[in-house]
């Protein structure tokens, strides 16, 4: 840890939303590479690469190609699992290769991040999904960049989620 994180509790960035799905398919939407591939990152992303290792201390490494044509890599380190109920993982840019990687548009963003993702019950054909995301052993600097972009954090999820609703709407409904 760092004196940062020994003397001060940050604040997790906490976003959450239901979504018109059963909770077991909500859940493979997050744990079935394939799935991945149709709905993962920023509004307006394509996945290039999608590779998952489902297990604690296993990994998901995707690639991303921007609007604009650039690609930007990132990664999972999962910590738990506990099916269909949450996910706990450290989150992380990387590189092709599944290295650690600073952000690529902003280098003083934390280099790993806590995610814990929550799946709820709402009925039995509804579900919420709570994201809470928090810098973990992260420096001042660090810490001054997450709460800096708390804005810019609801916007992406915002979209990201997003693409989650449009793919989950193309299940069949009975």
């Amino acid at each position: 840890m760092s004196a940062a994180t020994d003397t001060k509790t940050i604040e997790p960035f906490v976003i959450s939303r239901e979504f018109d799905a059963p909770r077991d398919l909500l859940f493979a939407c997050f744990t079935d590479p394939e799935h991945m591939k149709r709905w993962w990152g920023p509004k307006g992303f394509k996945v290039l690469h999608s590779k998952m290792d489902l297990k604690p201390g296993g990994t998901y490494h995707y690639g991303l190609e921007a609007p604009n044509g650039s690609s930007m890599w990132g990664r999972f380190v999962y910590r738990e699992i506990e099916a269909p109920k949450r996910i706990v993982l450290v989150g992380s840019f990387s590189d092709a290769s599944c290295g650690l990687t600073r952000h690529p548009l902003n280098a003083s963003w934390p280099l790993e991040m806590l995610s814990i993702f929550t799946f709820e019950e709402v009925g039995k054909k509804r579900s919420r999904l709570t994201v809470s995301w928090a810098p973990i052993n992260e420096s001042d600097e660090e810490r001054a960049a997450f709460e800096a972009g708390r804005g810019s954090m609801q916007q992406g999820w915002t979209g990201t989620l997003d693409q989650l609703e449009a793919y989950l709407a193309t299940f069949a409904r009975p």
